[in-house]
């Protein structure tokens, strides 16, 4: 274990969070996720301590909910989303970094089995993302138990190491939730304290439209990756929705409804903004000119992450020994729940 993580440890609040491993990140995930785990694991108390003890994992045993009939590109995946994950800044000096499905013994799926014996149906099917996921993939066959369920296991997933918190965007509320209604009915049932309701800690995410202005997503086709060249990245914006309303270059605009202006304000500069702004409400600059603006910013943005990840790829020996790392210590972790689980529910374990 490293100093970093023994150190917190006493005075740390524990937090945990994963990402379902569906290929390289893209602007949206960092944004929406990645960098406020990154800024999570480098926030300190006062006397230079950290104010959190980190845990950070690819589900992607949640992958197969989905994608259980096809399941070749996941191991793949694995890679790609841990090379983002450790480029984008997470360190395994400070952070728990982990797969999933490599945690010794397998402690994830023993929790979903035992919340599985009672937890009630309705809690599963009144989630709202069981339906829409069911409406958005129609054409997959969801009519699965795993799908039905992985609302459970990923309130496994985070009570397995008794967090206090977990970071995640206001669409991932209602999951937590029903972490939290599991967990309390657990205690209940069994006079236990083991297992704490953690609470949300909201993840700030700012609007990230796509290349066509809608939420950017692999599902649309419309992302920017971070590992993209700045070639990619540059001919990508060029094609990028603006303002309708400004159809000629003489057109003055309104940068308020421009998808593109929304990205200026993520990744630019105060000054770049209100230069684009003026430029734009008066029709002193064109369109063009305002995506070159906002190109400059994502690549310097993007640009020492590229870097990492660029040393990590010619390293990939280093990536499988931080992932090996961080499940051992995930599992010592998940030691201590697991045990406590056994003895209040009656299962002898090994």
């Amino acid at each position: 274990m490293s100093s970093a993580i023994s150190k917190s440890s006493a005075t740390a609040k524990r937090v945990l969070s994963g990402m379902r491993p569906t290929g390289k990140l893209h602007l949206g995930n960092y944004m929406g996720a990645l960098k406020n785990w990154v800024d999570l694991q480098n926030a300190v108390h006062a006397d230079g301590t950290p104010k959190y003890e980190c845990y950070f994992f690819i589900a992607d045993l949640h992958a197969l909910t989905t994608d259980y009939a096809d399941p070749s590109g996941v191991l793949g995946n694995i890679h790609q989303v841990a090379l983002d994950f450790l480029s984008a800044g997470l360190n395994p000096e400070q952070s728990v970094v982990f797969v999933q499905s490599q945690v010794p013994g397998h402690p994830h799926e023993e929790l979903f089995t035992l919340f599985s014996m009672f937890t009630p149906l309705g809690w599963l099917e009144r989630v709202p993302t069981y339906k829409d996921q069911q409406e958005q993939l129609k054409e997959k066959d969801l009519n699965t138990y795993g799908f039905l369920g992985y609302p459970l296991l990923q309130a496994a997933d985070i009570l397995l190491y008794q967090p206090d918190y977990v970071p995640v965007g206001a669409d991932q509320v209602a999951h937590v939730e029903l972490t939290r209604e599991v967990a309390r009915r657990f205690n209940s049932l069994y006079n236990a304290t083991c297992l704490p309701e953690p609470d949300v800690l909201l993840t700030p995410s700012p609007k990230l439209p796509g290349t066509d202005g809608r939420k950017m997503s692999k599902s649309y086709g419309n992302t920017i990756l971070l590992s993209d060249p700045e070639k990619e990245i540059r001919a990508k914006l060029k094609t990028m929705v603006t303002d309708p309303a400004r159809i000629r270059r003489t057109d003055v605009g309104n940068p308020d409804i421009c998808p593109v202006f929304d990205l200026h304000k993520v990744f630019s500069d105060v000054a770049t903004q209100q230069t684009v702004r003026d430029g734009c409400t008066t029709a002193g600059i064109g369109c063009i000119d305002c995506k070159g603006k906002v190109a400059d910013a994502v690549c310097a943005t993007l640009a020492p992450i590229q870097q990492r990840r660029s040393e990590l790829e010619a390293n990939p020996h280093l990536v499988l020994e931080i992932l090996s790392a961080g499940a051992a210590r995930a599992s010592a972790r998940a030691a201590v729940t697991m045990a406590e689980v056994r003895q209040v529910m009656g299962v002898a374990g090994k």
